[in-house]
């Protein structure tokens, strides 16, 4: 920054410099591949930006300090340095190379650490920090070079990216969501096409996807409900080939632009939710990100979530606040008429009422009261790199040496994936010691007591944390549960979530709430009804397709967040009411949960599926989820009924916003 501009002096170039310190730190940089950066073309440029606007840039190469603050003038929020040219090529040229990268099968993902950043930036005018929309130009590109018919740019910067929503909000090829601060189009660019009502126009209606937080202060359980009511069930009936982040971190704790409280692991929970769509192909571009601390600890943490580490536990409260389930209700409503899965879903538009007496004080408020002085902002800085300090020691951990267990079995080693470690089983001595704990009548069936030899061995290394997940196959798949449950509980594990498919012959009692078992079935199980810590969901998937997504994201996912367990067990059980792909679905986004510590118990019969699951595990490869198929109204009805009756003990279910669901 050449020259005195209160509102551009936060984009400095330690951004980068931090965040890059920070993952040699972490020791990922060595981890990853390196793509050497490159000047976009001026063709690419012009891929989205007018000649004009590509001249005006070029032009400020030569320009004296007098005249680049005169040329800067004449937009909102942007300086130009004689570098500036140079530097959003450089960006533009390295956003492009990552597309390359994981477009070409080089890499699975990768993240761009650039600067200038890009979301403001249109046709024809640099805006707020931006000179060349980075990621509208990668978009482009690959819908050029790639023939991509659909790419999804997710755009979580705490400001609207206006300048993407302009380019593509007509373009049915490209879905645009971007989450920012707006309180009433009362904070910056203060737009009425930034509020949710705003979809797109003529066949990119539906395709634009605005949530405005109308209020400062949001956190995680905010940001994971936005994903699970709004963003991931219009991402998987889209279907994208590519997705596309405009990363800015501006919405993390401690940014004085965002003012917003959401700690720097939840970027690796959302960046895991992605990497589950377009066959994982996810490229990350740097949009913004202010305090310093803060954004390198959110690149950190979505670059290990790139690299398949575990993902930490999330903190704080799972029950995202009123303002953001109004929110979440109104984008719904608008976006109702172009998505098949919101077709039988209740919904209205809701007026912000929890909102608007919050504007009306902040009309009547003095000046000195809403700007804080340099030393309380430099305080508050110090603070939250203090916070940050300690945080990250609190959810770091060291990631377990093994990834994936199994038997050490003739038939594992022929159709497994080979990056699956083989475990020898436990002998009779210790199953007998470990099960007459709990169902003492089982020792005297050596068949049965031999059956669960390999399930335990495997969960007695993930116990230990010295494997990250396992699978096993089992002859008696209820049981083995049963007594996996039971087992982990003695261990010492407070919250052990079981997700069992198929007849479930022997349930544990769930009383203590330390298990959580939702149990997946085509018909309810006689004698056994649904209560906090033991639901049954009645589902059968439809023959044409994965109809699961909506029971997954609008059910499943919402209330393992709530329940926030240490250990996750998935079973699959005889007379299995789900296909393949929905049970790779559910372990693939149930690795968020409990730093990936996940155990998948498979009827012994099931070769495909436990090959499947095994991939997912392995973090090979993102498994095949099937062709998409809307829910029917009566599935629909049963996930809303479902919703009704558990969402005040489980309140990442709420997605709707009624005062009476809050108090």
């Amino acid at each position: 920054l050449l020259f005195f501009s209160p509102i551009c002096e936060i984009e400095v170039p330690e951004r980068l410099s931090s965040s890059y310190e920070q993952l040699k730190s972490y020791h990922l940089v060595e981890r990853c591949v390196r793509v050497p950066a490159r000047e976009g073309s001026e063709e690419e440029i012009l891929l989205v930006h007018s000649s004009e606007h590509l001249e005006v840039a070029k032009s400020t190469q030569t320009m004296n300090e007098e005249e680049l603050k005169r040329v800067s003038e004449n937009y909102d929020s942007f300086f130009f340095h004689p570098s500036t040219y140079r530097c959003a090529r450089l960006a533009v040229g390295a956003t492009l190379q990552l597309v390359d990268a994981v477009m070409s099968g080089k890499v699975c993902n990768g993240m761009a650490l650039v600067r200038p950043p890009g979301h403001h930036s249109q046709r024809n005018a640099a805006n707020g920090f931006c000179l060349f929309n980075n990621v509208a130009i990668a978009a482009e590109y690959a819908k050029l070079k790639y023939g991509l018919q659909r790419i999804l740019i997710v755009d979580w910067d705490v400001h609207h990216g206006q300048g993407t929503q302009y380019i593509f909000e007509e373009d049915p090829s490209v879905m645009y969501f971007s989450w920012h601060r707006y309180e009433h189009q009362e904070f910056w660019p203060s737009l009425k096409e930034s509020n949710y009502d705003v979809v797109g126009l003529g066949k990119g209606k539906g395709f634009n996807i605005n949530l405005p937080w109308n209020k400062t202060g949001m956190g995680n359980s905010d940001y994971l409900a936005v994903f699970f009511h709004v963003l991931l069930p219009m991402a998987f009936e889209f279907d994208p080939e590519l997705v596309i982040v405009s990363s800015g971190y501006d919405s993390g704790i401690g940014d004085p632009e965002g003012e917003m409280n959401a700690t720097p692991e939840v970027y690796a929970h959302l960046t895991h939710f992605l990497m589950q769509l377009a066959n994982g192909k996810l490229c990350v571009v740097l949009e913004g990100g202010y305090h310093l601390k803060s954004l390198s600890e959110s690149v950190c943490m979505t670059v290990k979530t790139l690299l398949r580490d575990p993902v930490p536990q999330i903190t704080g409260g799972m029950a995202p606040c009123l303002s953001a389930v109004e929110s979440i209700q109104n984008v719904r409503a608008a976006h109702k008429p172009y998505w098949k899965w919101l077709t039988y879903e209740d919904t209205s538009f809701l007026q912000n009422l929890s909102t608007k007496s919050h504007l009306l004080k902040k009309a009547n408020s003095s000046p000195s009261t809403e700007h804080e002085s340099k030393t309380a902002k430099n305080s508050k800085t110090v603070e939250v790199e203090r916070f940050l300090e300690l945080h990250m020691k609190n959810i770091l951990f060291p990631a377990p040496p093994i990834k994936t267990a199994t038997i050490d079995s003739e038939g594992s080693k022929h159709f497994l994936p080979v990056h699956v470690h083989l475990v020898k089983e436990m002998d009779k001595t210790e199953i007998k010691a470990v099960v007459s704990r709990f169902y003492a009548d089982l020792v005297k069936e050596d068949k049965t007591l031999l059956s669960l030899g390999s399930t335990l061995a495997i969960l007695d290394k993930i116990l230990k944390k010295e494997v990250c997940n396992g699978i096993a196959a089992s002859p008696t798949a209820a049981l083995s549960a049963a007594v996996a449950l039971r087992h982990s509980v003695h261990f010492g594990y407070q919250r052990v979530l079981c997700v069992f498919v198929g007849d479930m012959q022997v349930v544990p009692d769930t009383e203590d709430g330390k298990m959580l078992i939702i149990h997946i079935c085509e018909k309810e199980q006689s004698g056994k009804t649904s209560c906090k810590h033991y639901i049954s969901l009645n589902w059968k998937e439809d023959a044409e397709g994965n109809d699961f997504f909506a029971a997954v994201l609008g059910f499943i996912l919402p209330v393992a967040y709530s329940y926030q367990p240490d250990l996750t067990l998935i079973a699959v059980g005889p007379n299995r009411n789900l296909g393949i792909s929905g049970i790779s679905l559910l372990v693939s986004l149930l690795q968020g949960l409990a730093e990936s510590r996940i155990f998948a118990l498979i009827e012994d019969t099931e070769i495909n599926l436990m090959q499947s699951v095994a991939k997912a595990l392995v973090g090979a490869s993102t498994p095949t989820f099937g062709i998409y198929v809307p829910p029917s109204q009566e599935k629909v009805n049963k996930i809303k009924t479902l919703r009704d009756q558990f969402q005040q003990e489980w309140k990442m279910l709420q997605c709707s916003g009624k005062w009476s669901d809050f108090i």
